[in-house]
């Protein structure tokens, strides 16, 4: 297990409520550099170079992205310890919705601050989801770890977050990172119960920052289990192709078939693609956000999502002070 730093005892000794903060843009030309800040050491931390972004992703590289989970297939297997159960492969997780039955997941119009993650993991190009989430930067994109690290391994190069997305139409444009954040947990050992990221990213050219261009949702950490959530995501894997936003609504319940992750489950049978959109506390994509979208076992149609606890928050806090 990786060093950890705690909190200063000022943060830790918050409220549940007062630990809620709310609010009202060619590839890279270098690899990100890891960070050996000594005052982080719970925290990995990659610094990226945009130059050219915004431009690698064209509506044909972003079509073609394979979906972000199959880089969380490893870190599950790894972990397994049921020999009953199959870890999902970035196909759809029930197999009844493969049929042209209705799925459990709903369509939905686009939320101003949910969208799509796109990045390369060298000449691979992938794809996720993740939300904009109030911070003192204005900057901070809320997804899963597997969609900004390896875990275990290296950072993403070609970080974009794109807002609204609606089958093809970018309305708030392409948010490039410029600072990678998530816990060494899972940049160094892929351990799935740490599995969220934060990226960082750059004002637009004329200065505006993305949390005032579309807003951006508080969070919660250290949160009670067992609440109601409601998930988003742009799944990709059939039976979606990843044009839309479609949402899972339910109550959280324990993962008993790996209970060292420590994640909990709702009712849900988005796919691949759909890996690091928002879990909300309640029915609505007003709720504060308190976990993503991570993983999901084959043939089931439940999708897991790791607990927020004091690790998360650690690497939101350097994510938001960025």
């Amino acid at each position: 297990m990786t060093r950890t730093r705690s909190l200063a005892t000022n943060i830790l000794s918050l409220s549940a409520a007062a630990l809620l903060a709310l609010v009202g843009a060619g590839s890279a030309h270098a690899a990100p550099s890891a960070s050996d800040d000594k005052a982080a050491p719970s925290v990995a931390i990659a610094t990226l170079d945009s130059t050219g972004t915004a431009d690698y992703w064209t509506p044909d590289r972003m079509r073609t992205a394979i979906p972000g989970d199959v880089l969380a297939d490893k870190a599950v297997e790894r972990g397994n310890t049921s020999s009953a159960i199959s870890v999902e492969k970035g196909a759809a997780t029930n197999v009844k919705a493969t049929k042209g039955k209705p799925t459990i997941a709903k369509l939905e119009t686009p939320v101003d601050h949910i969208g799509k993650v796109f990045f390369s993991i060298g000449t691979t190009n992938y794809v996720c989801s993740g939300n904009a989430v109030s911070s003192a930067n204005k900057s901070t994109v809320a997804t899963a770890g597997h969609c900004l690290n390896e875990g275990p391994g290296a950072f993403v190069t070609n970080f974009a977050f794109i807002p609204a997305y609606d089958n093809g139409n970018a309305p708030y444009g392409k948010w490039t990172a410029t600072k990678l954040f998530a816990p060494t947990q899972w940049t160094a050992n892929g351990d799935m119960t740490y599995d969220t990221g934060f990226a960082v990213v750059n004002p637009r050219e004329d200065g505006a920052k993305l949390g005032d261009v579309v807003g951006a949702s508080g969070v919660a950490f250290n949160q009670p289990r067992g609440l109601t959530y409601k998930s988003y995501g742009y799944p990709q894997a059939s039976p979606f192709n990843g044009t839309s936003l479609w949402s899972c609504t339910g109550t959280a319940t324990n993962d008993t078939n790996n209970p060292q992750f420590a994640t909990q489950g709702i009712p849900c049978d988005m796919t691949g693609g759909s890996s690091g959109g928002p879990w909300f506390v309640g029915t609505g994509s007003d709720g504060v956000q308190n976990s993503i979208n991570s993983y999901g076992y084959n043939r089931s149609a439940v999708m897991y999502g790791p607990y927020w606890g004091t690790v998360i928050q650690d690497a939101y806090n350097f994510a938001a002070a960025a």
